[in-house]
């Protein structure tokens, strides 16, 4: 059987893909499509050929697909269904009905339809995506990766929230957390770069982008994570709270009269780092900091206390830490958030050294001094690879 995978990511209005061959772990091609529903679309595919970009009307998910079949058959490699082991699916929100990959039917569109509810801004793209890409390739196994998949090992204590427990029981209310499928890829490959199995290796793994959360990783296995029922809870984030007293929406309902589609508004939209700083792009926010803006500064110790106390929370959970990774677009590339985020965790065995964490980290690099108790590093995740490899474990399986 092949070992070829598209990896297809289908947001609101984009889809992002990448070919992945799964026994070497390279990208044959990647792509993104932007704008879908908009008069002009934004569309970039690089593969044999270099980089193609277009700017062309993308209606819907079902002619995203077909774009990326053209650019395919037109700019290359070869996609063909027969070369194709699987097609691998991003899914949000699995709740906890699926503790691993799961391959699409109809069952699965319904179950990934109905957990909607506890992500509407994502599950319904992702089934859009799903039903375009199995229209276009009917005769290829599709395979569902849920972020939440391995978030669903968490404890009783620590996904349970403290609410009436049959209200709890009847709206689904618990912890899922998200940004599994890189946790999960960043925890393993960096007990991997210690020379250890992951079930010898305790990790906290720190993915900051736009969206943030940490997850403390025993043995190979989520054992707490930051982010909730929903991606807002947890670490401050681009546009996102994170944590905050649920007081605050009574009060801004009651006092300030907002609905509660405003009071959603303001938390997932208009809060974290741009509703502190007035920017969501952690760039702008370092420049202001640079040109003496005090309201840029006082958001970045916001973000960095925050980081803090789930690294020293996680810590406490876990016993001992023999690793702290940072992944993702902030994590990778800003070296400034890297080290001040762990600044006064000495004692705990915690340091970056400035040198090795100075620059943005394209590989794999450890930024803690020699002899560390607990190694730092920055380790760059792969999302696609960890959906292609699951999605070819269970069509093998």
């Amino acid at each position: 059987m092949s070992a070829h995978v598209l990896v297809i990511n289908s947001g609101s209005s984009s889809i992002k893909y990448q070919l992945v061959d799964v026994e070497s772990g390279d990208a044959m091609a990647t792509g993104l499509i932007e704008r879908i529903g908009q008069p002009t679309g934004s569309i970039r595919h690089e593969g044999p050929d270099g980089t193609t970009k277009l700017e062309q009307p993308v209606p819907d998910h079902e002619a995203g697909i077909a774009v990326i079949l053209d650019l395919f058959a037109t700019h290359g490699p070869r996609l063909a269904a027969d070369e194709l082991a699987a097609i691998g699916h991003r899914v949000v929100q699995g709740g906890s009905r699926f503790p691993g990959p799961a391959l699409v039917d109809d069952a699965v569109e319904a179950a990934i339809s109905e957990l909607a509810t506890l992500a509407p801004l994502h599950n319904p793209p992702n089934l859009s995506g799903i039903r375009a890409a199995r229209h276009a390739f009917p005769t290829v196994p599709h395979v569902a990766v849920f972020d939440t998949s391995f978030h669903t090992t968490l404890p009783p204590a620590a996904y349970t929230y403290a609410i009436d427990r049959q209200v709890a029981a009847d709206y689904a209310i618990r912890r899922y957390g998200a940004h599994g499928t890189s946790h999960l890829y960043v925890s393993r490959h960096t007990a991997e770069l210690l020379g250890k199995d992951p079930s010898e290796v305790n990790v906290i793994v720190l993915h900051l982008g736009n969206g943030a959360s940490a997850t403390a990783v025993r043995g190979g296995v989520s054992v707490e994570t930051s982010m909730g029922l929903t991606p807002l809870e947890g670490l401050v984030m681009g546009t996102r709270s994170g944590d905050i007293d649920p007081a605050v929406l009574f009060h801004l309902q009651r006092v300030a009269g907002m609905t509660t589609d405003e009071l959603d508004d303001l938390l997932n939209r208009r809060s974290g780092m741009l509703g502190l700083s007035g920017s969501s792009d952690m760039r702008d926010v370092h420049d202001a900091v640079a040109a003496g803006d005090e309201n840029a500064r006082t958001a970045l110790e916001v973000y960095y206390h925050r980081i803090k106390s789930y690294v020293g929370s996680y810590y406490a959970h876990l016993g001992h830490v023999d690793a702290i990774a940072f992944t993702a677009g902030i994590g990778e590339n800003d070296d400034i958030v890297r080290i001040n985020s762990l600044a006064g965790l000495e004692r705990l065995g915690i340091a970056v050294d400035p040198e090795r964490n100075a620059g943005r980290k394209k590989a794999d690099t450890v930024i803690s001094p020699d002899g560390s108790e607990v190694t730092v590093l920055v380790v760059p995740t792969n999302e696609e690879l960890e959906i292609a490899r699951q999605a070819v474990a269970l069509v093998t399986a």
